[in-house]
C-alpha cells in the first residue's frame, strides 16, 4: 500500500492486533458468529512518520448507518461548548451573519451550541438515523460523505470549518482535506478535533487503535497532510477529552503566525522521539504486558466468585475486549445508556449488552471500558462505590 499521507510505499509494521470485528458492529442475537473480520495492524511510514492502518473496511460498512452519538454523554457536550464559545470569542465575536460546518456531525451536539452563539448551521453526517435525529432537533444536516464534490454542489463558504473525532477516519483523506481548503473562507479558522497518538502511547490506550480509525495523527503528521492541501495549523492544545486529544485551529498557508504553544507541543514531539519507530515497537511490548496483567486480574476476581459488568460499550472496548480475549467467561454483561444499542451483543466477545436504568442489581466490579470518562462515571456512582462496587479501569490515565 501507499502511505495515505505522503503516498510513500516504505512502511513498516509497528503494532499487529490480529484478526478483528468492525468494533461498531454491534450484533443481532441472529447476527452472532456471522460478523466477518479484518486485520488491525498499524504500520509507520519512513518518509513522513505518519501512523496507520495497512487494511480499509469500507466506508460505507462502517459509517453508513453507525449507533455512536455525541449527546449520551454529559462530559463530552460540556467540552464542545467550550469549544465554541473560544472559537466565536477569539475570531468571529463581532461578525455578522457568521457560519460554522460541522464535519461528521452526528447528533447535533456541536451545532447546537454554535446556534446558542448565533451562527447558521449545517452538519454533514452520514449515518441516515442520526442525521435524522440531527434534523428533527432542529440543526440542518446533510446524509452525506463529506468530500470536495459535496463542496461544490454546497456552493458555499464558512466561518468555522470543524471536525472532531472524525479526521483520522477519512477513506478519501485527500478529497476532504481538499474540500475543507475550498470551503473556508479567506479569513476562516478550521477546527481539528483529533486523539492524539503521542498521547495514545504514553497512556496505554490501545484501545484507541480500531477499524474507523485509519490514521493515528502526532502534530508532524498531520501537518504534512494541511500542508499539501494549503492549509496550516496556527495553534493547537492538548484538551483530556476521550484521554488526550488536541483541539488544533488551522487556516490558509500564510495567513496566521504558529503560537508559542503550538511551538512547544512540536518541540515536545521531538524532545520524546514520538515520531520514531522505535517508539511504537516499545508500545507494542507495553500492549502485551497490558494483556497479561488483565487477564490476571479478572481470573483472579472470577475465582473468588465476583460478578465482573463491563460499564459501557464503546466502540474502541470491542478492540480490547477482542485482543484480550474477555468474553462473557469474565464479563456478564455490558452495562450502556445508549439506547441505540439496547439488546445488541458486543461483536467477535458476544457480550449481551443491557441498558443501566434496567439493571436489578449492580455487580461485584464494573471492569470500565469508557474509560475516558473515568471523572463522570465515577461522580455518577458515587452511591455504588460506598456500597462497595469496585470499579477497575484498563486503561487509566490522568485528568480525564
Amino acid at each position: 500500500m501507499n502511505c495515505r499521507v505522503c503516498d510513500s510505499t516504505s512502511l513498516e509494521l509497528g503494532i499487529d492486533l490480529g484478526s478483528q470485528p468492525w468494533c461498531n458492529h454491534f450484533l443481532k442475537k441472529s447476527e452472532l458468529g456471522s460478523e466477518p473480520f479484518y486485520p488491525l495492524r498499524v504500520v509507520h511510514c519512513r518518509r513522513c512518520a505518519t501512523a496507520q492502518l495497512d487494511y480499509t473496511v469500507p466506508k460505507e460498512v462502517m459509517f453508513g448507518d453507525h449507533t455512536y452519538l455525541s449527546g449520551v454523554t454529559k462530559s463530552l457536550s460540556e467540552h464542545f461548548r467550550a469549544v465554541a464559545e473560544e472559537v466565536d470569542a477569539r475570531f468571529f465575536r463581532d461578525v455578522l451573519r457568521k457560519s460554522v460546518l460541522d464535519i461528521g456531525s452526528n447528533d447535533g451536539t456541536q451545532l447546537k451550541h454554535y446556534k446558542t452563539l448565533g451562527y447558521e448551521v449545517l452538519g454533514v453526517e452520514p449515518s441516515k438515523t442520526i442525521a435524522r435525529m440531527a434534523n428533527d432537533a432542529g440543526m440542518e444536516t446533510v446524509n452525506e460523505f463529506f468530500n470536495a464534490d459535496l463542496v461544490r454542489r454546497l456552493g458555499r463558504q464558512f466561518h468555522v470549518i470543524n471536525a472532531a473525532g472524525v479526521f483520522f477516519h477519512l477513506e478519501e483523506l485527500h478529497s476532504v482535506t481538499d474540500g475543507i481548503r475550498q470551503a473556508l473562507r479567506d479569513d476562516g479558522v478550521f477546527v481539528v478535533q483529533f486523539l492524539y497518538m503521542k498521547r495514545i502511547i504514553e497512556n496505554l490506550a490501545f484501545d484507541q487503535i480500531y477499524h474507523e480509525h485509519l490514521l493515528y495523527y502526532n502534530l508532524q503528521t498531520i501537518e504534512v497532510l494541511l500542508n499539501r492541501h494549503g492549509l496550516a495549523m496556527f495553534d493547537a492544545y492538548l484538551s483530556p477529552i476521550h484521554g488526550g486529544s488536541i483541539v488544533g485551529f488551522v487556516t490558509h498557508c500564510g495567513k496566521r503566525q504558529p503560537t508559542a504553544r503550538l511551538l512547544s507541543l512540536r518541540q515536545a514531539e521531538i524532545d520524546d522521539r514520538s515520531n520514531e519507530f522505535s517508539t511504537y515497537k516499545a508500545f507494542a511490548d507495553r500492549i502485551e504486558q497490558m494483556k497479561n496483567e488483565n487477564l490476571a486480574y479478572l481470573g483472579a476476581e472470577k475465582q473468588k466468585g465476583k460478578s465482573i459488568f463491563g460499564m459501557g460499550a464503546p466502540a474502541k472496548g470491542n478492540t480490547l475486549l477482542n485482543h484480550f480475549g474477555i468474553g462473557t467467561q469474565y464479563l456478564d454483561c455490558l452495562v450502556e445508556k445508549n439506547q441505540l444499542r439496547r439488546g445488541l451483543y458486543s461483536p467477535g466477545m458476544h457480550i449481551p449488552i443491557v441498558m443501566e436504568n434496567e439493571l436489578p442489581e449492580p455487580p461485584d466490579v464494573y471492569y470500565v471500558l469508557a474509560w475516558n470518562f473515568k471523572k463522570e462515571i465515577l461522580a455518577n456512582n458515587q452511591a455504588l462505590i460506598e456500597r462497595g462496587v469496585e470499579f477497575y479501569f484498563p486503561v487509566n490515565p490522568k485528568d480525564v
